[in-house]
């Protein structure tokens, strides 16, 4: 399934307002893991109130220990301090990775913003090496300005 075909699926999980909004998230991350084959594990981290880390929010993949971030560390925490686009192509060059599954070879993490603040971001997981396009990069970073909506 292409990108472009996702998107309006995006669109109706995020105006579902009968669902709660950690529903939503969830349905997102299904949505990408069950139609994107090198996207192995998808989920949310928040800022987590006034602290300096994240917190996982709604997921789907392989159960993970790393539920608390700290900004700075592993590619997530970079990202909250960055407020950039991260794009891992191989996860072993990286010395600030937080390992969560040995099948995992490549990541990518897009922030979100409200009101231009780094609220959280998006993770997803691949356990293809280099799997990740400037496509992947636009298409998630509409995802998140949809999830930016919601919060």
């Amino acid at each position: 399934m292409t990108f472009e075909s996702l998107k309006p699926q995006v669109e109706t999980i995020v105006s579902q307002t009968s669902q709660t909004i950690d529903e939503r998230l969830l349905a997102i991350c299904e949505l990408l893991e069950n139609h994107i084959d090198y996207y192995n594990w998808v989920g949310f981290y928040f800022k987590n109130g006034d602290k300096d880390e994240l917190k996982l929010g709604p997921y789907v993949g392989e159960p993970t220990d790393h539920t608390i971030i700290p900004f700075g560390k592993g590619i997530c925490g970079q990202v909250a301090v960055s407020n950039e686009n991260f794009v891992v192509p191989d996860v072993a060059a990286q010395d600030n990775y937080i390992a969560c599954s040995i099948t995992v070879k490549a990541e990518i993490v897009i922030p979100i913003f409200v009101n231009g603040e780094n609220i959280g971001q998006i993770d997803i997981d691949s356990n293809t090496p280099d799997p990740f396009s400037e496509a992947d990069e636009r298409f998630l970073e509409f995802v998140c300005e949809q999830v930016a909506g919601l919060l």
